[in-house]
């Protein structure tokens, strides 16, 4: 009889309770697990709604799971009479000590959330970026890697690049080319500027609007230079730039125009004293 009442007390204090608990947790589990899926689902339509980019879309999805997760387990064990409180801290003290060691690695992350949000630069532009030109390749969250003209791939740290000022090459669909031309003193301006426009309107790259200028921009101390400024679409910026000088420079000779090398009049003059020596 006194095994029975024991085993009836036991039951009553321990077993019901503990296992009402433990089925209670695993209802908070689950039902938490769902509810977090459900949240991110939900997150995941309006980042796709916003057009953010797919991988600060996943990154973020990741990050929001994991923290809800965590949520719903300390819940969990919280109904099992587990002490969160010092749970807590020693989650918030090991993500402390986590964020100090990977100070530079959370400093390029937070500069690739900043250019995959702003997008100061995407995928195929070409760009300067942190001391390097070429054409970007990939935008990951911690860097980024170009590909520069002679074919060589660099990977940087966002945050080098978020630093540093950005020259985007290919954000706008025209480029001016800025040219400088000298001739001599002895040659004629306004021939010079006729075989220079001739030369321009020659090119089917060069943009009627806005049209070229030709300009004399300075008498310096060999030549007189002139500004040549044509506009062209991005692509075509490079290879017409290199094409006008060659023209440019065949049109001068078969015109008889010069481009002098620089050069220094010396006069001397004798004195009285030494022509009378």
């Amino acid at each position: 009889m006194f095994e029975k009442t024991t085993a009836n007390a036991w039951i009553n204090d321990y077993a019901l309770p503990w296992g009402f608990n433990i089925l209670l947790a695993l209802a908070i589990f689950v039902l938490g697990r769902w509810v977090a899926r459900g949240i991110v689902a939900l997150i995941r339509r309006l980042l796709v709604r916003a057009e953010l980019d797919t991988i600060l879309q996943n990154f973020i999805l990741s990050i929001l799971h994991g923290v809800l997760l965590l949520v719903v387990v300390i819940a969990a064990l919280d109904r099992l009479g587990v002490d969160t409180t010092s749970l807590v801290a020693l989650i918030g003290a090991a993500g402390l000590a986590i964020g100090l060691a990977l100070q530079d690695s959370l400093k390029n992350f937070a500069a690739g959330v900043m250019l995959i949000v702003f997008r100061p630069f995407r995928a195929g532009d070409f760009v300067e970026a942190a001391g390097t030109q070429g054409v970007v390749e990939k935008i990951n969250i911690f860097s980024s890697t170009f590909r520069t003209p002679d074919n060589r791939e660099i990977v940087i740290p966002n945050g080098a690049i978020y630093a540093d000022v950005i020259t985007n090459y290919s954000a706008r669909s025209t480029r001016r080319i800025d040219l400088i031309f000298g001739i001599g003193y002895d040659d004629d301006i306004r021939k010079a500027k006729s075989v220079i426009e001739s030369v321009l309107a020659a090119d089917s790259r060069i943009l009627k609007d806005p049209a070229p200028v030709i300009a004399v921009a300075e008498l310096g101390a060999s030549s007189v230079d002139l500004h040549v400024r044509p506009w062209v679409v991005t692509a075509d910026y490079f290879a017409t730039m290199c094409d006008l000088k060659e023209a440019v420079k065949i049109a001068f000779d078969e015109n008889g125009i010069s481009i002098p090398f620089p050069q220094m009049d010396v006069h001397h003059f004798q004195s009285e004293a030494t022509s009378a020596a």
